[in-house]
């Protein structure tokens, strides 16, 4: 059949005869919005252009059929009644906390995470059960629809049968200007029967785009098999952000979504790396049990269970309570418990800062019980739990075991059997298992010199504890600040400024600045009388972003100037304190109200909620950089998410500066506690009514939005925190600033920059439009940028010069020279993509 025959055959397209099956390419011409106007662009297309015209089924109104094939119900019926929300405490979906990793950074103390291996759960059984494999197994609702041959009008036969050919080809500009143009005679039935055959040809994401377009219409109608049908279909493509925005409306219509919808969308958000896709994952899984009341299948939950001990730096530990709901469901509804399950359950228990021995206790029992044997990582936790309690008994029963497993022993065991022993007194034996682990292992790793430092360090032996020190420097291992920490530490406790002071200059000589040792530092000074050094100290500290003052230092120094009587500064450090909400120590604030008093100065409140002027165009400038606020469901209070990207090293310097800047708006949860100066990837504000404004400006309904008067905001400081939270140096030099929202929002921001002389040009890829600075203008926008930058970062993110960096591994495929990814100039947010 040639291309002529298959015209003549299109143009009898209500006979609709049965085309053969295989795929042919046909050139023809793009259409106009009128069917009946012929169009000039040539276009390609790869779909059989006769099987555009053939029937769903039998010509009569019969059920959708899907092509994936159907099986029987799941084997297990639901165990909670689908009808009410259950809670079962202590598993209940709010019990549920989620803490994003520490970082791992050389100048960072040291932890359980130091080591790579330790900081991830490896499972015996690499192949497992997955759950996308039971994917096909799940029943969804089918969908009614008409047919075209029982439509009774021969014109709106042609019509339809013209929008199925020409709506899978265009980008979601041209498709919502083609739907638009027959928005006067297309119906609800007619829309569902684009979205089904778009479905059946598998084009869903025009599927998608075409169920977005009908919702926005005076005559839509709530389709619950449709949503469903559309919902799967996209969660198996993994795009998750439009399988969770037809999933909300399902829910938002006051229908609870099938099972196979809940199971496709947790595994879709288990598929994909993005950050905060695992939480999801859990809260989903969550509302399948208590909320649907659903029994999911066992990949499901032995899915979910390794997702959580899968997580980078030792994070999981932070999972307990969701993996204990898992171990629960698995329980209650009777499935198979494997060994994993249980050894993953064991390791995370003997991460926890207060271990329940009694819980590990039971689950080894039900292991036995079981018939599983204790393998390589039961042995392990066991030993990592003794560690936290100094249980020798226990400790010196499992290494025999150890011992006599055919695996060999990891470093790691070496580790805690010394902090047995510490824990205990016993550093004897301490020092002997560091000596046993050379002679055994061949090698001696950072870890236990880090250990055996720690411990000599406690028992004040400092001699042993030198040697150890230089020994671990000629080894060039690294990181070397977690042993300085501690040795200055111990110095400062034993009054021995003179080998402090030595201590703390060699380590900034081998080490990144670190604002504990400087701390350490300033209090020796204090301690010792010499002011003049410890004001040269503080002030150095103060300008350094990578060091900063906290409440400690501000306290440690306005304690040497109270004691010693200079109360002109102490007043200046009060001040200090005051403007960065700082919170003064009680017996410093009662000699401090008398000098106030004296020089006839009121005493102000030095915690006072409320944004500075500084704070509020950097929080302006994060927000246009991907700053995430959460609002109760009235929008009354409000609270704001800093995210970091772990591997990004701009984010790693640029975080601690922020988690400084906004100290006194953030949660408990997100403060530093004493001894430990790790700042984590993610932290958050308590939840407050003074950021409603922003809310509203940038998060008005839970999506980021471009404000209208975003012109009026884009100040120089703006400007610098938007590029160093939410921008790029590409490896030619210029400079790209990440945006989310409409086109007309970015065509202000656009026009807002050039009326600054900041000529720039826009590509959208995605859901995300660039706003790229190229050669020159890249070099005009630093200038601007420069002074705010911070110090540390400014080779990092300098115009004009190569990238050392990875940081513009997300921006490397932006090529403006090319079209964007959808239509600029009619394009809608219906083209949002999950991976841009």
């Amino acid at each position: 059949m040639d291309v002529q025959q298959m015209m003549v055959a299109a143009n009898k397209a209500q006979c609709f005869v049965s085309p053969p099956l295989s795929t042919l390419i046909i050139t023809i011409n793009t259409p106009s919005l009128n069917p009946n106007t012929p169009s000039k662009t040539p276009m390609r297309t790869s779909l059989s252009f006769l099987r555009l015209f053939r029937p769903l089924s039998r010509p009569q109104t019969v059920l959708f059929r899907p092509l994936i094939p159907r099986y029987a119900a799941p084997r297990f019926s639901p165990f909670f009644s689908r009808h009410f929300s259950v809670s079962s405490a202590p598993f209940s979906a709010s019990a549920v906390g989620f803490v994003d990793e520490k970082e791992r950074e050389e100048e960072e103390r040291w932890d359980f995470s130091n080591n790579e291996t330790e900081a991830k759960f490896v499972f015996e059984d690499n192949d497992g059960v997955f759950a996308d494999n039971d994917m096909k197994h799940l029943v969804a609702p089918e969908i009614e629809v008409k047919e075209l041959d029982e439509l009774p009008e021969q014109w709106r036969r042609s019509k339809l049968a013209w929008l199925c050919k020409e709506l899978p080809a265009h980008k979601a500009g041209t498709l919502v200007r083609i739907l638009n143009a027959q928005r006067k005679w297309l119906k609800q039935e007619d829309a569902t029967y684009l979205a089904v055959h778009c479905m059946r040809i598998r084009e869903n994401e025009t599927g998608f785009r075409v169920h977005k377009w009908m919702m926005q219409q005076h005559w839509y109608r709530f389709d619950f098999a449709l949503a469903t049908k559309l919902a799967d279909y996209m969660g198996k493509e993994r795009k998750f952000t439009k399988c969770r925005e037809i999933f909300d409306d399902i829910i938002n219509q006051g229908r609870v979504p099938s099972e196979s919808t809940f199971h496709i969308l947790i595994v879709a958000y288990l598929s994909t790396p993005v950050q905060g896709c695992l939480d999801e994952a859990c809260g989903i899984y969550n509302r399948m049990i208590q909320l649907g009341g659903y029994q999911p299948r066992l990949s499901l939950h032995n899915s979910l269970f390794r997702a959580l001990l899968n997580r980078p730096g030792g994070s999981s530990k932070y999972y307990l309570k969701q993996a204990e709901f898992i171990f629960h469901n698995l329980e209650t509804c009777g499935l198979e418990i494997q060994k994993e399950i249980y050894t993953g359950l064991i390791w995370l228990h003997s991460y926890q800062d207060t271990v329940d021995k009694e819980r590990i206790k039971l689950l080894r029992k039900m292991m036995r019980e079981s018939g599983m044997e204790e393998g390589k990582e039961v042995l392990i936790s066991i030993l990592r739990a003794c560690s936290k309690d100094g249980d020798v008994e226990e400790a010196e029963r499992t290494w025999i075991k150890l011992l006599g497993s055919n695996d060999s022993i990891p470093s790691q065991a070496f580790v805690y059997k010394m902090e047995v022993y510490s824990k205990v007194g016993e550093i004897t034996k301490s020092l002997e298992v560091f000596r046993e682990m050379k002679k055994c292992l061949g090698y001696t790793s950072i870890a236990s010199y880090h250990k055996i430092i720690e411990v000599l360090c406690e028992s004040e032996q400092m001699d042993l504890a030198e040697s150890f020190m230089k020994e671990l420097i000629e080894s060039g291992m690294k990181p070397l600040m977690p042993s300085y920490i501690k040795l200055t530490d111990t110095y400062l406790r034993l009054n021995y400024h003179d080998k402090l002071e030595s201590t703390f200059l060699e380590c900034l000589e081998k080490c990144r600045p670190n604002r504990t040792i400087y701390s350490i530092y300033l209090s020796s000074l204090v301690k010792v009388g010499n002011l003049g050094k410890a004001e040269e100290i503080f002030n150095h500290m103060g300008k350094n972003v990578t060091i900063g003052v906290n409440a400690k230092s501000c306290n440690t120094i306005l304690y040497g100037y109270l004691s010693s009587g200079d109360n002109l500064k102490a007043e200046k450090i009060y001040d200090l304190m005051c403007q960065k909400k700082f919170e003064i120590e009680s017996p410093l604030m009662e000699k401090l109200e008398s000098v106030l008093r004296s020089s006839r100065k009121e005493v102000k409140k030095p915690v006072s909620l409320k944004l500075s002027k500084e704070q509020r165009e950097i929080l302006m400038g994060l927000l246009l950089g991907g700053l995430r606020i959460d609002s109760d469901e009235e929008r009354k209070n409000h609270m704001i998410r800093f995210e970091f990207n772990p591997s990004s090293i701009p984010h790693s310097i640029l975080k601690r500066h922020i988690h400084d800047q906004y100290h006194e708006w953030l949660h408990p949860s997100s403060k530093l506690t004493a001894g430990n100066g790790d700042i984590p990837h993610k932290f958050n504000t308590i939840s407050h009514s003074y950021f409603g404004f922003y809310a509203d400006q940038f998060w008005p309904k839970g999506q980021p939005v471009i404000p209208k008067l975003i012109h009026r905001w884009l100040s120089p400081i703006v400007l610098a925190y938007w590029y160093m939270y939410g921008g790029y140096r590409t490896s030619a030099g210029d400079i790209l600033l990440k945006l989310k929202g409409s086109s007309e929002g970015v065509k202000k921001v656009v026009k807002a920059l050039k009326s600054k002389s900041l000529n720039c040009r826009v590509k959208r890829k995605g859901r995300v439009f660039w706003i790229g600075f190229l050669r020159t203008d890249s070099m005009w926008f630093w200038k601007l940028v420069e002074p705010y930058v911070l110090d540390d970062l400014k080779d990092f993110l300098k115009a004009g010069s190569e990238t050392a960096d990875d940081c513009a591994v997300e921006s490397r495929d932006i090529n403006f020279d090319s079209a964007s990814d959808s239509d600029e100039k009619g394009s809608s947010d219906y083209s949002e993509d999950d991976n841009p």
